[in-house]
């Protein structure tokens, strides 16, 4: 029987897939049930394996399992680096970001060429030093306040700051924070 046209899983037999023991914290760190992963080996399994299906869950695939990842908040945590440029939680580059958003909750929220994705809070400062008003002028926090208020405008890298509702993000970017079976 000639098997070189099957699926690279068509040889291994079915297996359960694993929900609620793999998560991705706020900041980017993985955690199996629980307890954070320190393991290099298995942080860069994990990173190298973590994709999404069609239907917006995040997972990474263990052989032929898939184990979904519960996510705190976004399928990608990004970090600022000094050059300005963006790296996600896995070691990829975010490549170009379309927009940029402030949660109703003061979270920083970029959409890249990888999909959307939380600024990790130890960016924050840099994050908004490199911020300018509609005068071009750094944002103060007068300015920050008017801007959550609805009232102001910001600007990163020539972006506007775009506010969204943290319980709309999933929606409108497409992916499901909980896998469920």
């Amino acid at each position: 029987m000639n098997t070189s046209s099957a699926t690279p899983f068509a040889r291994w037999p079915d297996v359960p897939a694993c929900y609620d023991w793999l998560s991705l914290d706020r900041r980017g760190g993985w955690r199996l049930q629980g307890e954070p992963v320190t393991h290099a080996g298995l942080l860069r399994f994990l990173n190298d394996n973590y994709t999404s299906d069609d239907a917006g869950n995040w997972l990474v695939h263990n052989g032929p399992q898939r184990v979904y990842v519960t996510l705190d908040y976004t399928p990608w945590v990004l970090r600022l680096q000094p050059d300005g440029n963006l790296v996600a939680h896995t070691g990829a580059a975010a490549g170009a970001v379309d927009a940029v958003h402030l949660d109703d909750e003061g979270n920083v929220l970029l959409h890249t060429a990888l999909g959307i994705g939380l600024l990790d809070d130890r960016d924050l400062q840099a994050f908004l030093a490199a911020c300018v008003g509609g005068d071009g002028a750094p944002v103060d926090d007068d300015g920050w306040v008017a801007l959550m208020a609805g009232e102001g405008k910001a600007f990163w890298c020539g972006l506007p700051l775009a506010l969204i509702a943290r319980d709309e993000v999933p929606a409108r970017y497409g992916f499901r924070a909980r896998p469920a079976p």
